[in-house]
């Protein structure tokens, strides 16, 4: 559903029902054929809730954005990061089969993030619980402290993810509960400016007042 088609749904149906409501002109007619002012104001209502519902959505999408930025911008820097460290471990670790096993230096990197968050604690938890790994590795400047800000780094990109995970799920349901507060709206409005034609044919100049184009 285009946010352009959205906006102007709401605007047409906000000028309807406030002009409905509010002129005088209108009133009598329109209570004539059922829409009295406690019908109108179930109209409103519905109006008001589908407003209401696509500015949460606006803002549960903006989150989500603001969310997935987080996460792909921690993600990019802790691969580069792991990336530099495992170049240097084949180096450093090259004749050390067992060592390249336990550290996962063999074959490619994981690309899907769960794939990726295995292999990179791996590579962390492994290099620093071993003593001959880590002597390998402090030859080329690679340190206890580093490779734990690696590993801060992992915990920090698998909890954005979750952040990203729930605020994608929170913008897709209310992108549910909009698109169901502008249907209800929809029909409520389609009946009620159907009858408008028809109270107001006589004054095509009253139906203007509510932004509708009298029936040729």
């Amino acid at each position: 559903m285009a946010y352009a088609s959205i906006d102007k749904q709401l605007a047409a149906a906000q000028l309807a029902l406030s002009n409905a409501r509010s002129d005088g002109d209108l009133a009598g007619p329109l209570a004539a054929f059922g829409y009295d002012a406690e019908r109108l104001a179930t109209g409103w209502a519905l109006y008001e809730t589908a407003a209401a519902a696509q500015q949460r959505q606006s803002r549960e999408y903006g989150e989500q954005y603001t969310a997935s930025d987080a996460f792909t911008a921690a993600w990019e820097a802790a691969q580069a990061e792991v990336v530099r460290y495992v170049k240097i471990a084949r180096i450093a670790l090259k004749e050390e089969r067992g060592a390249a096993t336990k550290l996962a230096l063999d074959g490619t990197r994981k690309r899907s993030l769960a794939g990726w968050l295995v292999q990179t604690r791996q590579f962390y938890v492994n290099a620093q619980a071993d003593a001959a790994v880590m002597a390998a590795l402090a030859r080329f400047g690679v340190t206890q402290e580093k490779l734990a800000a690696g590993q801060a780094q992992v915990a920090v990109v698998e909890g954005l993810a979750a952040a990203q995970k729930k605020e994608t799920g929170e913008a897709q349901q209310t992108t549910q509960e909009r698109d169901a507060a502008l249907e209800a709206l929809d029909e409520w409005m389609g009946d009620f400016l159907a009858i408008a034609r028809i109270a107001l044919e006589e004054n095509p100049q009253w139906l203007e007042k509510m932004g509708v184009l009298a029936s040729s």
